[in-house]
């Protein structure tokens, strides 16, 4: 990892005197954040601010990234999870951490769109979930098909929680 930054080989210990676990506890955390912040750029940008709309757009960012730059990236807070879950605490809660990161904007902003807060928490963990699922088959495929299914499947199911007197978009 030094090596590859072309750093002085002290520079990991000193910026990360927690070692390896460090690093990735902190790109994670950006991760998550970054990922959170996302969810309030892609609602600014809907044209018609439904949940349904707000969950395609955060498929499309993978669909145009699959069909642009190939299928080798993918979520680095899956990716975390799957290598250290079993064998680090610090870095599993890390990562749970930054998924609750993501989902509590997700959870607000379906509020901004409609759906009661005894739903909105719950819609966020599946959407969060399906996203992931479908990002891991796509990559497995190498084919965008699971994020379009997601969205064709779940597209309804999300709109349909709205309560119309609710909506303050």
């Amino acid at each position: 990892m030094v090596a590859h930054a072309e750093a002085p080989r002290g520079s990991l210990q000193h910026y990360f005197p927690g070692g390896k676990d460090q690093l990735i506890a902190e790109a994670v955390t950006w991760a998550g954040d970054y990922a959170a912040r996302r969810v309030a750029r892609f609602a600014a940008k809907l044209e018609d601010p439904t949940p349904g709309n707000l969950f395609a757009a955060m498929a499309a960012q993978w669909t145009d990234e699959f069909t642009t730059s190939g299928f080798d990236a993918g979520c680095p807070l899956v990716a975390t999870v799957a290598d250290t879950a079993a064998t680090s605490d610090s870095l599993r809660e890390a990562v749970g951490k930054a998924f609750e990161g993501w989902q509590r904007p997700v959870a607000a902003t379906l509020e901004q769109f409609g759906v009661p807060p005894a739903r909105s928490a719950s819609l966020a963990v599946l959407m969060l979930s399906a996203l992931e699922g479908a990002i891991v088959l796509a990559r497995a495929h190498q084919d965008v098909a699971p994020l379009e299914t997601v969205v064709a499947e779940l597209r309804p199911l999300l709109d349909g929680a709205v309560d119309r007197r609710r909506r303050r978009v």
